[in-house]
């Protein structure tokens, strides 16, 4: 991947902001790191330029030490919150990096690891970022598992139990445990998918997750919108995170990933981060109930 040179701010043609990536078959066990990903992702820590939109808001984040959490983390962080990492344990390594491009810019980060499968760190981790940060205003509802299966024969049930307490039980639970605490003007984003639109039929119940999220986030912002909670959801599309090579996708399919996209290649984290900028910051308040599509392209409902 080429060196991004510019930041998120400046004028350019999107179809070369990044170049057409074609991704070496490789395998890494799930969750897999960040740091191991060929070729690296741009989440935005050498490019991302803050203008203060975020200042003196404090930020929980799940699946917070890679891909598009890290690229959102990082970006929180520079436009002038605190932020929460929630993340399993054994992510603790691509963790420490966010948490150290964080503090960088002079904010502080909080390192929560756990397994959202486990119902009471649903609770807990809200908790604990209450504690650690004095407060919460902003939650992310980001971590995701998806692993790749193409029939529908060796799908197991422990796959797809798994898939939906990872992607959707932990996002009812992780809300239900953090609205009490929100005042009028906090915020609640939860990742979706194109997925959500134009399902693959080797991600069945990853799929099935994501149209769950939508739907959950346009319900639950009705309910909250009279109290002054806004939620909403972004649904990226294809994005070069370790997410595809920890089974999210076949191996042979990975050279070719992301080039079905109008633009032509797949986006980086980075490029996906702005949109929970957006939706965080006081700027969106009459955006209640969106999902907010970064797919390069790919017309979506």
């Amino acid at each position: 991947m080429a060196t991004q040179q510019t930041d998120q701010l400046t004028f350019q043609n999107p179809v070369t902001r990044y170049e057409s990536i074609s991704p070496p078959v490789q395998d890494q066990p799930e969750p897999g790191l960040d740091q191991d990903l060929t070729p690296q992702a741009d989440r935005g820590e050498h490019s991302y330029r803050g203008t203060g939109r975020l200042t003196g808001r404090k930020a929980l984040i799940t699946g917070a030490d890679s891909g598009i959490g890290a690229a959102v983390a990082i970006a929180f962080a520079r436009e002038g919150a605190d932020v929460a990492l929630s993340y399993l344990p054994e992510e603790e390594v691509d963790a420490l990096e966010i948490k150290e491009f964080i503090e960088s810019s002079a904010r502080r980060g909080v390192l929560i690891p756990g397994d959202l499968t486990d119902r009471e760190f649903c609770t807990t981790v809200v908790e604990q970022a209450m504690a650690e940060l004095g407060g919460l205003d902003i939650l992310v509802n980001n971590a995701g598992r998806q692993i790749a299966v193409e029939e529908l024969g060796d799908l197991t049930d422990e796959q797809w139990t798994t898939t939906f307490e990872t992607n959707i039980h932990a996002i009812y639970r992780v809300c239900k445990a953090a609205v009490p605490y929100l005042q009028p003007g906090s915020t609640i984003i939860n990742t979706t998918s194109i997925q959500a639109y134009k399902p693959s039929p080797t991600l069945l119940d990853y799929a099935a997750t994501k149209a769950a999220i939508n739907n959950f986030s346009k319900g639950l912002s009705q309910q909250l919108a009279p109290k002054g909670i806004r939620v909403n959801a972004v649904a990226p599309g294809p994005v070069w995170t370790v997410l595809q090579v920890s089974d999210g996708q076949p191996k042979e399919k990975l050279p070719e990933f992301g080039k079905n996209t109008p633009l032509g290649r797949a986006g980086q984290p980075t490029e996906v981060a702005p949109a929970f900028v957006f939706l965080a910051s006081p700027e969106s308040s009459f955006v209640i109930g969106e999902t907010l599509n970064v797919n390069g392209g790919q017309p979506s409902p």
